[in-house]
């Protein structure tokens, strides 16, 4: 790799990163202008919703799939293929007119994601090691939820023009396109890896990681799915201020996720997941507890500021046990596991709520966040938990 366009090729992956975010949240400040557009249609509340997350859905089932099409065939062409079908996806939901065509837009959206995503991940593996590597995954998870600030407060701006205008934003990834062709490069650990590699193993505590990320991201998506909701059921009709809203969690996130590599120079993997969800457990219990916009908006910075130094926390972790052999196919699973997650948050949640109200279920989930920190703690001091965590 040659050093003057290094800094290309950092950026071009930052980037691509950026749609992953993109591709979920930017039409979260819509949602509620949706369900009346579509308010005639049975289950709408639960199908516009679903517009939110099903791509997560989508994501789940093919980053598996590309992450052993790149292990094998390698990782450029197919990202090309993917940003391609991301820009025609994703814009498509502006011309639509029924909720289900909607869907099935965002469900090739999900594909598209789904390869993109693994793929940037994998290459940053690829690319780096050591410190660098470290020092990088923090970078990318802060680049991707300023992103999302940008994307989140754009979409709320848009939607105030009318629910259909955030979809626009997706045709952003044709200007990404022409850059991932002129500065990535094909790694060539790809071209020398063998096609024998059933023997190859990954040390087992990799699925404990893939667990805590799928049920981190049901609680997380909380925030997307169920926060212009709320606002609105307090007062707080402007979809502008529903995506600040949205957006301030996403800037506490990047500031924790750009802090990653000191934050981990200091703790182990375990301390900062017990660090993350208590700051996630106090956030949810501001929003439980609150009745104004501005502390909604607290909220947003203390559960930001966890999720934020979780989601590297877990890339890091998985990129340092998975071996190289097979780093696409773990990754391509960690990526599932993330976006299931996402998907099967409003369908957790959604029989919940006919059953509490959403400050209510916004208390309950505090206390799931409280549990998984202090259980956090105890592995991290037991022998297991040191041996495996550092």
């Amino acid at each position: 790799m040659e050093e003057p366009k290094s800094w290309k090729l950092k950026l071009t992956l930052l980037l691509v990163s950026s749609l992953t975010i993109m591709s979920v949240i930017t039409i979260s400040p819509a949602l509620p202008q949706m369900a009346v557009a579509f308010k005639d249609v049975e289950n709408a509340a639960l199908l516009v919703k679903l517009v939110l997350t099903i791509p997560a859905l989508m994501i789940a089932v093919f980053s598996p799939i590309t992450g052993r099409f790149i292990d094998k065939y390698g990782r450029l062409r197919i990202l090309w293929a993917s940003l391609l079908i991301y820009a025609i996806s994703g814009v498509s939901g502006y011309f639509l007119n029924n909720i289900y065509h909607i869907l099935i837009s965002r469900a090739i959206l999900g594909m598209s994601v789904g390869m993109s995503m693994t793929i940037v991940i994998t290459l940053i593996a690829d690319y780096f090691t050591g410190q660098e590597r470290q020092k990088f995954v923090g970078i990318q998870i802060a680049f991707m939820s300023l992103g999302g600030i940008l994307f989140i407060g754009l979409g709320g701006i848009l939607a105030d023009i009318g629910w259909r205008y955030p979809f626009l934003i997706y045709l952003f990834s044709l200007l990404v396109l022409p850059f991932s062709m002129m500065f990535l490069e094909e790694p060539k650990l790809v071209q020398t890896i063998k096609s024998e590699v059933a023997n190859i193993k990954t040390p087992s505590i990799i699925w404990l990681l893939f667990l805590n990320t799928m049920l981190m991201w049901v609680i997380f998506f909380l925030i997307p799915v169920q926060i212009p909701f709320y606002l609105n059921a307090i007062g707080i009709e402007k979809n502008a201020l529903v995506g600040a809203a949205i957006a301030m969690s996403t800037a506490f996130s990047a500031i924790s996720s750009f802090s990653y590599s000191k934050i981990k120079g200091r703790l182990s993997f375990l301390a900062i997941f017990a660090i993350g969800y208590l700051l996630m457990a106090a956030g949810f219990a501001c929003i439980a507890l609150s009745s104004s916009y501005a502390m909604v908006v607290v909220a947003m910075m203390l559960s930001g500021f966890g999720m934020g130094m979780m989601i590297p926390n877990t890339n890091m972790w998985v990129m340092k046990i998975a071996p190289p052999e097979i780093r696409g196919k773990e990754i391509g699973k960690l990526t599932t596991f993330w976006f299931l997650g996402q998907f099967l948050s409003p369908i957790v949640i959604f029989p919940v709520l006919s059953v509490l109200s959403i400050s209510s279920t916004f208390m309950v989930a505090a206390g799931l966040l409280l549990v998984l920190s202090v259980g956090s703690i105890f592995f991290n001091i037991s022998k297991a938990g040191k041996a495996v965590a550092q």
